[in-house]
């Protein structure tokens, strides 16, 4: 034990110098203010599922695990629409689901947002406006821009979660340019 203590006092502390700042830290808090400035709280995301294959679920699921850190944004999933500030629908609109969207769209409060998630949300997808689409009786109705205003398209099959954070955050933009242009 001595000699150790003689060996540290002989080469004094010796220490890595502190880190930089994480540019990824500015980044979080100016979306952070951004969010708060056009909502004046935490963004509420009501997530609908219209009649997809669930690939885009497995890719929303992605944002909220440690790695993106959704909540640590701001941004927060709620079980009800009347809660809800944007609208996140991912598939093709069934036939048998186009009243409940409508429903889910009529319940969210003003100003309420709509992202469309992947290919069949803003495209209609390799399904269309076809009688072939799953889950449902009748036929597809496509795109969801076909139901409902949609405010940003995210492609992809599916769009990776990246690109679900960079729809929603274009979404928060283009209505804070809104509100403070009327």
């Amino acid at each position: 034990m001595l000699k150790t203590l003689r060996k540290i006092a002989s080469v004094g502390i010796v220490s890595e110098p502190p880190p930089h700042a994480d540019p990824l830290l500015r980044i979080r808090s100016a979306l952070d203010e951004k969010i708060r400035s056009v909502l004046g709280r935490a963004l509420c995301i009501r997530h609908v599922d219209a009649g997809s294959c669930n690939g885009c679920e497995l890719e929303i699921q992605a944002i909220t695990n440690p790695l993106y850190n959704l909540e640590g944004l701001g941004i927060r999933f709620v079980a009800s629409p009347r809660h809800a500030d944007l609208l996140l629908v991912t598939g093709p609109v069934v036939a048998n689901m186009e009243m409940a969207l409508r429903r889910v769209f009529d319940a969210t409060p003003n100003p309420k947002l709509v992202v469309a998630i992947g290919d069949c949300g803003c495209t209609g997808g390799i399904f269309g406006e076809s009688p072939a689409c799953p889950g449902s009786v009748r036929a597809c109705l496509g795109k969801v821009s076909n139901v409902i205003p949609v405010d940003v398209a995210v492609p992809g099959c599916p769009p990776s979660p990246v690109q679900i954070l960079a729809g929603i955050l274009t979404a928060v933009s283009n209505a804070g340019g809104a509100a403070s242009g009327r």
